[in-house]
């Protein structure tokens, strides 16, 4: 008669729900993180902060308590790298690019990993914040590629792009599928290929 092993992952699996970070620049923080990802605080207090952008109480909470020290080389230690949000469609994500940059907000990183196109951004800590689209529209598709795709398997980071040419691309009259076929083939590549560190900001 077999038995049943325990199982290695939970039988009913628990929904990522938030990020927290601590910060000594909370105002700061909070204004940031609602400019580039929609997130208005539920809660906003002198030593922290709770986001949302849609329905849940919080999806980044931001704690200041008193004693913080800035990180030393937080670009080349350990940890986590990014926190990453999703457009629905190619158009919304291009957009958002556009109208960051026209604020003087861009991404430090930008690449097309075959399954999302992906902008990597900096929050004033430093923090990564990736924004991507992804480009089957469907998170079934984009799995099922990312598992059986050789061509994910030899090179998971993807392609490099300049954000500004495929803005010009859209502009120009060419669809998502059509750039996001240039970006991976290397049509966009920017002048400079960019570490896939986070930049030191202290």
């Amino acid at each position: 008669m077999s038995v049943n092993r325990a199982p290695s992952h939970p039988i009913v699996a628990p929904t990522f729900h938030h990020t927290t970070f601590t910060t000594l620049r909370l105002d700061e923080m909070v204004a940031w993180y609602e400019k580039v990802a929609g997130l208005t605080p539920v809660f906003h207090g002198d030593h922290g902060a709770w986001l949302t952008n849609d329905a849940a109480n919080h999806r980044i909470a931001l704690l200041s308590p008193p004693g913080l020290k800035h990180p030393v080389d937080k670009g080349h230690t350990t940890g986590l790298h990014h926190t990453a949000f999703e457009y629905a469609t190619f158009d919304q994500w291009l957009d958002n690019f556009v109208r960051l940059r026209g604020e003087g907000i861009r991404p430090f990183l930008n690449l097309d990993h075959g399954m999302t196109m992906s902008m990597y951004y900096q929050d004033p800590d430093g923090n990564g914040v990736e924004i991507q689209v992804d480009t089957f529209g469907d998170w079934e598709k984009s799995r099922s590629w990312m598992y059986f795709s050789a061509e994910f398997a030899n090179n998971p980071i993807g392609a490099h792009f300049d954000p500004d040419k495929l803005a010009d691309a859209r502009e120009a009259g060419l669809g998502f599928q059509e750039i996001h076929r240039r970006a991976r083939l290397g049509e966009y590549v920017p002048e400079v290929i960019p570490e896939i560190y986070l930049p030191e900001v202290y």
